[in-house]
């Protein structure tokens, strides 16, 4: 199968350019993305920051006995510096097996992907040379459970999640994003079918698998303050949030 790149894509001439020479050019043009977010945080939270191998630097917030990224990850390679392919095609991407990740509805909108992040299917984020930043992993089902209890529990949690206002969430009102977490509606890639639901929902990934086909994701909706678990295909386009080790 012949996958199309990111190479013809802005942000991937940008990433080429910026990141070929990582090791050898610590001296290398700042990540494009970087400072494009128009995510609001919490002004009252102490944010910390990590960076992937792309460059991105992300704000982390701690909950709890947690520490998460408080932006959905956007890296174009794994950890060993190997690019995830960008599928622009709606039947190649429904077709796959391994791992791929795109921008909504192919977008080459550097603030749309800098605040939205990237959209991955799960074998993207369960693959051996690891999606997550040195030190962080993608959640797991276990994780999302103790952060949504260390913040009331699932029929209120959303809330405390949930960036504060409408400039993201369609006619959000009542979040006060009080964790810091700062959870946006990146929406979602369903298999072939081209992205949607921006605004409306943010999913993301969880590990372990359930089944060959099947793998949990974790979901919020904009009129809701139900944190929702949820099993989908495999192939589905989710967002991902890591957690430090």
């Amino acid at each position: 199968m012949i996958f199309k790149l990111t190479c013809k894509l802005f942000i991937g001439l940008v990433f080429i350019a910026c990141v070929a020479c990582e090791k050898d050019n610590p001296d290398r043009p700042a990540n494009p993305l970087n400072g494009k977010t128009s995510a609001i945080f919490n002004p009252d939270k102490s944010y910390g920051s990590v960076t992937d191998i792309d460059g991105n630097e992300y704000k982390t917030i701690v909950i709890g006995n947690q520490t998460w990224m408080a932006e959905n990850l956007r890296t174009t390679r794994y950890r060993n510096g190997e690019y995830i392919p960008n599928v622009l095609d709606n039947e190649e991407w429904a077709a796959l097996t391994s791992g791929a990740y795109c921008t909504y509805n192919n977008t080459s909108s550097l603030d749309t992907i800098a605040t939205y992040g990237l959209l991955y299917n799960w074998y993207a984020v369960a693959d051996e040379r690891k999606i997550a930043p040195k030190g962080w992993r993608v959640p797991t089902i276990n994780d999302w459970d103790i952060l949504i209890n260390q913040l009331g529990g699932d029929t209120i949690a959303s809330y405390k999640m949930k960036e504060v206002g409408d400039l993201h969430w369609d006619d959000l009102s009542e979040s006060d994003n009080s964790s810091g977490f700062t959870a946006l509606p990146g929406g979602r890639r369903y298999l072939d079918k081209n992205s949607n639901k921006l605004g409306y929902y943010g999913d993301w990934w969880a590990m372990p698998e359930y089944n060959e086909t099947s793998a949990g994701f974790l979901f919020l909706f904009c009129w809701d303050s139900t944190v929702s678990r949820g099993i989908n295909y495999k192939k589905n386009g989710y967002s991902v949030r890591c957690i430090k080790n």
